[in-house]
């Protein structure tokens, strides 16, 4: 996704003006994606293709073994309000990017399914069904936007990110509900 830093007042330096909402709506976030001045369409392809650059990007992730470890031993987090952060911590590795362009990079959580669980008996069993849906809330790294360039040249650390049990959070922490099952986009 291309966001603009100016959508997310409460990253830039003072306070936001009184006027703009802390957590913009989807359609505010799709009209400021818009740019300001006319673009000229993109070239009609010659061939068609359901191939974009988008299949060019590659994302591998750096510590996969530890990730893979805690996976299958079913990591569990106690999440608080404050916010706590993710372990393992997330690190990734960037390629097939415009070294020329701007990006800005977001850590999303989703969960994998619509159950709730509870730990007995030795496993994780279902319980339930979840609660409705939180709005989305994603981390944004805190050196965005920076170049493909930047992007690739490193790896990515979302060391800073915290996840958090708090729907009112104006932190920029990833909100999420307790007894569920997560996997990051």
């Amino acid at each position: 996704e291309m966001l603009s830093v100016e959508m997310y007042p409460n990253l830039a330096l003072g306070e936001p003006p009184a006027h703009m909402p802390l957590y913009p709506s989807s359609y505010d976030i799709a009209a400021g994606a818009m740019p300001s001045h006319p673009l000229a369409p993109p070239p009609a392809p010659s061939k068609p293709t359901c191939k974009g650059q988008q299949d060019s990007v590659k994302m591998e992730l750096e510590n996969g073994s530890l990730w893979k470890h805690f996976c299958s031993v079913g990591t569990e987090m106690i999440i608080t309000k404050k916010g706590r952060r993710m372990f393992p911590q997330l690190r990734v590795k960037l390629s097939g990017l415009n070294p020329a362009l701007r990006y800005i990079l977001l850590l999303d959580v989703v969960a994998v399914d619509t159950s709730r669980y509870r730990f007995q008996g030795d496993t994780w069993q279902v319980v339930g069904g979840a609660e409705a849906r939180l709005p989305d809330r994603v981390f944004i790294h805190p050196d965005s936007p920076a170049t493909g360039a930047h992007w690739q040249s490193r790896s990515i650390s979302f060391h800073r990110a915290k996840l958090t049990n708090n729907t009112l959070d104006t932190q920029g922490y990833v909100s999420i509900v307790g007894e569920r099952k997560y996997d990051s986009e």
